[in-house]
């Protein structure tokens, strides 16, 4: 895929008035209602909402995982709605790093080879996969773990795993979806800290949440309800 310029001025990402509609008739539900917000590069934003109320689906448009039945979704200025699924596909790969509640690791396979398992789609060489597996696994506080599997690490540890998955592809956003939901408290602000520490160097972050403690790490916090974006400010990061 084609690198995507930024405009001038242009938010990394950005909703204008985006409908998501699943349904028809009796049966439509209106998952996003209207929706616009932008974020800008090097925000680290905190979504948030009850069950229903349209943040997941909100993610799942900002990763290209899902669409807008109407409206926009552009990226450094670019429309992306109207994309083919393989374009998608390429756009997920070259520009979003995803993180996951599940973790989402191959049990048969060491951290490294599944902090490698994406850079061989993108047909990256085999030495340089390696390379920046293993500075991706520095970097979340891994090294020496690179052979262990799954099973031979914590919950917080296969979770460092998992974004260090995310970091190796040099993301321009790096997408978290309740990635502290499996843990517990300890290891959930140690994950926080770690993302907290990525966003200071610049990392783009938006993290799907519903603990209210967690979302204290992010500068900014939207809110959803009932399809529509109820609130949206920003606010000092808790400090790590």
């Amino acid at each position: 895929m084609a690198d995507l310029v930024e405009m001038p001025g242009a938010p990394l990402i950005e909703f204008r008035n985006v409908r998501r509609v699943y349904g028809t008739g009796e049966a439509e539900v209106r998952a996003l209602d209207g929706v616009s917000l932008t974020i800008r590069k090097g925000e680290f934003v905190a979504i948030m909402g009850p069950s229903g109320s349209g943040k997941s689906t909100a993610m799942n448009i900002i990763g290209c995982l899902d669409r807008p039945t109407t409206g926009e979704h552009l990226f450094r200025g670019v429309e992306l709605g109207q994309l083919g699924q393989d374009q998608r596909a390429l756009f997920r790969r070259h520009y979003l790093g995803f993180v996951f509640q599940g973790f989402n690791l191959l049990p048969r396979t060491t951290a490294l080879e599944n902090v490698e398992l994406p850079m061989i789609y993108r047909g990256l060489p085999h030495a340089e996969r390696i390379e920046r597996a293993r500075a991706a696994l520095d970097r979340v506080g891994l090294k020496g773990r690179e052979d262990h599997h799954p099973s031979q690490l914590s919950g917080g540890q296969q979770q460092r795993v998992a974004i260090a998955r995310a970091l190796a592809g040099n993301p321009a956003v790096i997408l978290a979806d309740e990635p502290t939901g499996n843990l517990d408290s300890h290891r959930s602000h140690e994950i926080m800290g770690l993302l907290t520490e990525l966003n200071r160097e610049g990392i783009t972050i938006v993290m799907v949440t519903h603990e209210d403690d967690m979302a204290e790490y992010a500068s900014r916090f939207m809110e959803f309800t009932d399809g529509h974006l109820t609130r949206d400010h920003a606010r000092q990061g808790k400090v790590a």
